[in-house]
């Protein structure tokens, strides 16, 4: 047998004694003959409540008897305050909705007039998503992301990430035709700089993602990071173990 710490043994010697003093689990409790008579003779007409007291079940025990015994609630109960109030084939809400050929209140007007300072705040003509049209780019303008991107804008119109492209991208296809899916062109010295077609290289994105890991460094270092991966788990595992 595999030797277990000594949490691991307190939490196992627990879960046996547990076990041990349980209580077995109850018996179904049947249907005697007299409570399906009693149940026949009250279920059409007797509230939930006053049934749930007079056999001491649950309401989902008595709903189930009831329909394996064919039982059915009566009209007069199903009239009466007892009732659910909504059955299917209800038709709620039929009386307050529109009619046929019923003429809605704004019937020919021209648009909602919106009041108090809203025309102050609206979009004025000349204006690209509440920008004056002056300031948009023109496409062929460039700019430099965060991460020292240099991006060229392809288009004016679309949703505003398609409306740019990495000018590295661009030189590449330029060259070589359309990326294909899944793949994306890096700088091969790492200069986002150096835009010769030579330095610009099609890479997919696992091979990206593996050139961006561990492996991309010195042994020494690759050492180093691995040792303060261990500590940081052995720090969590002992921080959830429970005393014994």
């Amino acid at each position: 047998m595999t030797n277990l710490s000594p949490i691991a043994q307190a939490a196992l010697d627990r879960a046996m004694a547990q076990q041990a003093t349980a209580k077995p689990t109850s018996k179904r409790r049947e249907w005697s003959k007299d409570e399906q008579q009693l149940l026949t003779l009250l279920y059409p007409d007797t509230p939930m409540p006053e049934l749930v007291r007079r056999f001491g079940r649950a309401e989902r025990a008595i709903y189930s008897k009831a329909a394996a015994l064919g039982l059915s609630r009566s009209a007069e109960y199903l009239a009466s305050e007892h009732a659910c109030r909504l059955r299917k084939g209800d038709n709620v809400g039929a009386e307050h909705r529109f009619k046929k050929g019923h003429a809605s209140w704004n019937a020919g007007l021209k648009g909602w007039k919106a009041g108090g300072r809203s025309a102050e705040t609206r979009f004025k003509a000349g204006t690209v998503n509440g920008r004056a049209a002056q300031l948009e780019k023109p496409v062929g303008h460039e700019r430099i992301t965060e991460d020292g991107i240099l991006q060229r804008k392809i288009r004016a119109d679309g949703p505003l990430h398609k409306r740019w492209q990495s000018v590295h991208e661009i030189i590449w296809e330029e060259h070589h035709g359309p990326r294909p899916a899944g793949h994306l062109v890096v700088f091969k010295d790492g200069n986002r700089r150096n835009f010769q077609i030579e330095n610009l290289e099609l890479i997919s994105r696992a091979e990206n993602c593996r050139r961006n890991s561990i492996h991309r460094y010195p042994p020494e270092l690759k050492h180093a990071i691995r040792t303060l991966a261990k500590l940081k788990r052995t720090i969590e595992d002992s921080s959830n173990e429970e005393p014994a």
